[in-house]
């Protein structure tokens, strides 16, 4: 079947839904978003991770002035979205990343709602996101407030789920009937957004007969799926980054602040030790794998779907179908397992992980994190991704990871969060370019190390709250 006719098998209106599976351009229908941009339907909600780059994924429907609503995780990787969006010609609705997971599945699953710490003490649970603003900048429409009900003394929001009239999704291999064969980390998002859909199209890049695919190799039934189309497309890495090991080095000489993130990322790797389990948020947390004792065993979960990344490949080494949650290609290490991401969420909601780092706009003194947007400016339209279902979770251990300073000198850690916040009292230990702090949520910060090219009159000078220092104060531990 040619994609124009499984679109048209589809359906097709102006004013629907689409649902589109993928991470990044990791896994995604590229062909059949393509049809869609040449077709006449307009005003399209479009329900994905999020909206691919500018030139690419569902960016390409985004400049055809094919979407009225983006309904999605995180969106730094599209310029257009954000610009769009603060001047009002798109409505933008964020949803935390495993809240987003579990609405498809849940809505596959016949599920109507369902309850989730994420969000909690937000703009999510409190309402009052801009979801589209006028033409002179001013809020249209924001978001409402969510349901809460109490289970065993803590609270939750509630979250409905979500269902489609089109969901498109892109795997490896296909039968006749449907059943789908992912490779690696392509499954993100495909299999939930083909169970939530009326009708699926399945992009693929070689369709069998079948019995040619082993019960074993079929990851979604293709119960779910409606028509296969042949995937024309090619197949692309958004950001690749050679490893530094062995030699190879991954980028140009480093200068300034690329060289403080080095330190930073060194440091934090010190807090690995043998069989760790982490999860690492995108930016610096995903350069830490690269600094790692060698020695240790330890396990890297992605919020894309994956238990043992493993190192940034070499030259030639490459694979676009294995990326980590920065959009970055990635190596498997032995004894890796791949699953799609509701059960990469499941597993931080169950708090299986030991450790988690992320990334930070603003700390506060007590532990209370931003790092998901910035109110009216283009530029801050990033969504929170899975930061919100990661520090949510209380009971896994939390390591922020940032600069002390903006890059014109103004403290980023503070008295109180003026950006919206990620989650309240979440923060464990704040490791910077020139100090470290343990976070004590009921006294505030305690300064437990500090650089070898600082004072801690300097660090008291760039930080807005005042800080305990520890009486085992050292120098940062460095590779």
């Amino acid at each position: 079947m040619t994609p124009s006719q499984a679109l048209k098998k589809a359906n097709l209106k102006n004013g629907d839904t689409i649902l589109a599976g993928g991470f990044g351009i990791c896994g995604i229908p590229q062909t059949i978003i393509e049809e869609i941009s040449k077709s006449d339907v307009n005003n399209l909600t479009v329900i994905s991770n999020d909206c691919g780059n500018n030139d690419w994924g569902l960016g390409i429907l985004l400049k055809a002035n094919k979407m009225k609503r983006m309904i999605g995780s995180y969106m730094a990787e599209n310029t257009i979205l954000g610009d769009m969006y603060v001047k009002g010609k798109l409505e933008l609705e964020l949803i935390p990343q495993g809240t987003l997971a579990e609405k498809l599945r849940s809505g596959g699953m016949g599920i109507p709602a369902f309850y989730t710490l994420a969000g909690k003490d937000t703009l999510i649970q409190n309402g009052g996101h801009i979801i589209k603003y006028d033409p002179n900048g001013k809020p249209l429409i924001v978001s409402k407030p969510k349901e809460v009900r109490t289970f065993n003394g803590i609270q939750y929001i509630m979250e409905e789920t979500i269902t489609g009239n089109l969901g498109l999704v892109k795997a490896y291999k296909a039968d006749k009937f449907g059943n789908l064969m992912f490779k690696k980390t392509t499954l993100n998002f495909n299999k939930a957004v083909a169970q939530a859909s009326s009708y699926t199209i399945a992009e693929v890049d070689e369709i069998v007969e079948v019995g040619e695919l082993k019960p074993e190799e079929i990851h979604c039934s293709g119960v779910y799926v409606h028509s296969v189309v042949e995937s024309t497309a090619p197949k692309k890495i958004h950001k690749l980054v050679y490893s530094q090991q062995n030699g190879n080095d991954k980028t140009a000489p480093k200068s300034g602040r690329a060289l403080l993130r080095e330190r930073i990322a060194k440091r934090a790797a010190k807090e690995f030790y043998d069989g760790i389990v982490v999860n690492l948020g995108i930016g610096m947390p995903t350069m830490i794998p690269d600094y790692v004792d060698p020695l240790l065993q330890y396990w890297v979960h992605s919020e894309n779907g994956v238990l043992g990344i493993g190192r940034y490949p070499y030259k030639g080494e490459e694979d676009p179908d294995c990326i980590n949650a920065g959009k970055e290609a990635v190596t498997l290490v032995d004894g890796a397992s791949i699953f799609d991401s509701s059960e990469a969420f499941g597993i931080i909601r169950g708090n299986h992980l030991n450790c988690k780092f992320l990334g930070a706009m603003e700390i506060s003194k007590y532990g209370d994190l931003a790092n998901w947007v910035v109110p009216g400016d283009s530029r801050g339209v990033k969504g929170m991704g899975g930061g919100m279902d990661l520090v949510s979770q209380i009971k896994t251990y939390c390591i922020v990871l940032s600069f002390l300073t903006t890059s014109d000198g103004k403290p980023k850690i503070v008295n109180k969060c003026k950006l919206p916040i990620t989650a309240k009292n979440c923060v464990n230990k704040i490791i910077t370019d020139k100090a470290v702090f343990d976070v004590d949520k009921q006294n505030g910060l305690i300064l437990t190390e500090i650089s070898n090219d600082t004072d801690i009159e300097f660090i008291r000078n760039h930080v807005e709250c005042d800080f305990d220092v520890s009486s085992n104060l050292i120098t940062m531990k460095h590779i």
